[in-house]
């Protein structure tokens, strides 16, 4: 069973990517300083497969609230590895890792198993559930790359907002609102986009995929420990600060 679910997850993945001009994609990639919109690049069957193990996922949110900066909720690795097969499959795509490590320019990986923001669900279902502008910093002894994939968009007014810096004959940085429709991709290098998310509205619902690639899985002791603690506090709650154990998460 899945097995038939990979192979079904890797051939939507494939099927994605022959659709694409990939000289122009990687064009607009570097245009950007390393930022590019897919639009609706995952179709609707493989979106339906990751929906139903969004709802197997729900019970497991974590609610978090950083005052002035974000409010919302959170589901790590750690429930995605047992819970998730579609999920861990897409993340572990070989088909999408090679072609995202072709659009960037370098040999992409996994993070490691213990970091519980390798591959996440964001839930925001709340009025106000928001994230200030940041950069999703790498931690780790080499760049770190971050895929959204929009799952749910039932909101006017929740928005991916992104600072985007386009490559010309002069600099330009223009404020890119973005609507992460069911299958839209958006991918980004973590130190160098400026993003946030907007205020959530009334009765709307958004639910976001992230996945997260590295050019070098090591990190340093220091690094490791403040990851965890943001990880922690402001996601996935205290069990982001315990170690996974493999043999425990696979029996």
């Amino acid at each position: 069973m899945r097995r038939h679910l990979k192979l079904s997850i890797e051939e939507g993945v494939e099927q994605a990517i022959e659709g694409l001009d990939l000289t122009e994609t990687r064009r607009c990639y570097r245009d950007q300083s390393e930022f590019v919109v897919l639009d609706r690049f995952l179709t609707q069957p493989v979106v339906d497969q990751l929906l139903r193990e969004v709802d197997v996922l729900t019970p497991d949110v974590n609610r978090n609230y950083v005052p002035g900066h974000k409010k919302g909720g959170s589901v790590g690795f750690y429930s995605i590895l047992s819970q998730a097969p579609a999920i861990l499959s897409l993340y572990r795509s070989p088909a999408l890792l090679m072609f995202l490590s072709r659009l960037v320019d370098a040999p992409l990986m996994l993070c490691p198993e213990d970091d519980p923001h390798s591959c996440a669900l964001y839930y925001y279902t709340q009025p106000g559930d928001h994230i200030g502008f940041h950069y999703d910093t790498s931690y780790y002894k080499g760049k770190r790359y971050t895929v959204l994939i929009g799952l749910i968009e039932r909101s006017e007014h929740c928005r991916l907002v992104a600072r985007v810096r386009k490559h010309g004959e002069t600099e330009e940085i223009r404020e890119a609102r973005i609507p992460m429709d069911p299958g839209t991709v958006v991918l980004f290098n973590g130190d160098k986009l400026w993003h946030a998310v907007t205020p959530l509205g009334k009765d709307e619902e958004r639910i976001i995929l992230t996945l997260q690639y590295v050019t070098n899985q090591e990190m340093g002791p220091l690094n490791r420990a403040f990851s965890n603690l943001k990880d922690a506090f402001a996601y996935f709650g205290p069990a982001a600060l315990l170690r996974w154990n493999p043999a425990k998460g696979k029996g």
